[in-house]
């Protein structure tokens, strides 16, 4: 929401993560809608002339929107897309790069989802053959199975950690804001088989991610509580936002192209983490925990579209350790959430579990926090269950530190790309 997420599985370098959804059987299918193709492209054509020349690409101009968005398990915002625009649900997730919406399959077995997207209504739709360079996956930073459909256009497959599956075509389309906010076409994937049922607005720093291709210059936004079985509602902003002032800022953590490390992920949002503390204990932890080694394991990323938060082994252990001196009499023992969440209470017991827990910070360089409030350490989880929002992060097959939506509660988040840097500020998010 969030899921993340950051690493694909077999194919894929990087994957978006969540916990929540359910694997998907794979089936076969063709598209049943007209589709128009690209131009075919010089072979001669370079990287950056694939889709624009960087001299076109400056002449977008900068974004400025809000909206809200619900929030759940993910924050998912709602976008205008196409010509005219037909708005879509997708998934905020700055853990990941290709952006996909769900399209109409028309199909008279099932229904399609009410907020799929027509490709036939849009008169700036057009899919990419089978000969377009990026079909090709070599490209560096986007390595993405594709495969050429009957209909001879690029037909791809994305698979995420916990078995999630969205696959169709790639597209150009264009996302229209408002009469004088209207992006180029970018590529987008069109997805119509999919074990979920909102699209993903992959806002990563990969060259192809929405916030890339439509050169936005900063976004953030802002996660409400969660209310239950209620959908509370956030703020998303492309642009300025006017609350910056009171943000602390952490400048992200670089690695060259030429460093390549098969556990990291250079396309995330990595900041430097220092510490944490619980309750007011520093726990001992040495700041390398939270630093990518030599093999890239060990980076602490920023991902809306990760749930919960996870750590490195050393890290968990260590914050495992000090939650059973507080309140080990009380953990509901055998107990895993997801696969991942060891640290259940009964819900009885919650109230009285917080308290003696206390609030949690997490620290970084620049002095700058997030202080995580007692009140919001623990997750319903159903079943007569709450589950403190920390897991081992070798339980989604990764070596990096993640600080998912679940404690991104009541806070500013801003990403600003054309200062690499990330913000924070505290807020009571509506």
């Amino acid at each position: 929401m969030e899921i993340y997420k950051a690493f694909l599985l077999l194919f894929l370098s990087f994957l978006h993560i969540t916990i929540a959804k359910n694997s998907h059987e794979n089936k076969p299918f063709s598209l049943s809608f007209p589709l128009t193709t690209t131009p075919l492209l010089s072979q001669n054509s370079s990287t950056k002339s694939i889709f624009q020349s960087s001299k076109a690409m400056t002449r977008i101009p900068s974004l400025s929107y809000k909206s809200n968005f619900k929030y759940s398990m993910a924050l998912i915002v709602t976008l205008p897309i196409g010509t005219p625009p037909q708005n879509q649900e997708m998934v905020l997730d700055t853990g990941s790069q290709l952006s996909w919406i769900q399209c109409d399959k028309k199909t008279p077995k099932k229904p399609p989802p009410t907020t799929s997207f027509d490709p036939s209504l849009s008169s700036s739709f057009s899919a990419l053959p089978c000969n377009h360079p990026l079909c090709k996956p070599r490209i560096p930073d986007f390595t993405l199975p594709t495969s050429c459909d009957q209909n001879r256009l690029c037909h791809y497959s994305y698979f995420y950690a916990d078995g999630t599956l969205a696959e169709g075509n790639l597209v150009r389309e264009k996302f229209t804001f408002s009469n004088s906010q209207i992006t180029p076409p970018l590529i987008l994937g069109c997805a119509t088989e999919s074990s979920d049922d909102k699209g993903i607005l992959g806002m990563n720093l990969g060259r192809f991610s929405f916030a890339s291709q439509a050169k936005v210059q900063k976004f953030s936004y802002c996660v409400p509580s969660r209310q239950g079985n209620l959908l509370p509602s956030g703020t998303f902003y492309l642009g300025q936002n006017p609350n910056s002032h009171m943000f602390q800022y952490i400048n992200l953590l670089t690695f060259p192209q030429s460093q390549r490390m098969p556990n990291l992920d250079p396309l995330a949002y990595t900041i430097g983490m220092v510490g944490i503390n619980i309750g007011g204990k520093r726990l001992n932890i040495s700041e390398r925990v939270f630093r990518p080694n030599a093999g890239g394991s060990g980076q602490t990323m920023i991902d809306s579209g990760t749930q919960y938060t996870f750590l490195v082994e050393e890290a968990y252990n260590k914050v495992r350790e000090e939650i059973i001196k507080l309140v080990g009499s009380k953990l509901k023992k055998g107990y895993v959430y997801g696969g991942s969440l060891d640290m259940c209470f009964d819900t009885i017991n919650f109230v009285q579990v917080e308290q003696l827990i206390g609030d949690m910070t997490l620290e970084f360089e620049n002095r700058v926090e997030i202080m995580i409030n007692k009140e919001k350490m623990l997750d319903d989880v159903g079943g007569g269950v709450h589950c403190i929002g920390i897991g081992r992060s070798d339980s989604l097959g990764i070596a990096s530190n993640i600080i998912g939506n679940f404690h991104q509660q009541n806070l500013w988040v801003e990403f600003d790309l054309s200062n690499r840097r990330v913000g924070f500020g505290k807020a009571e998010c509506k």
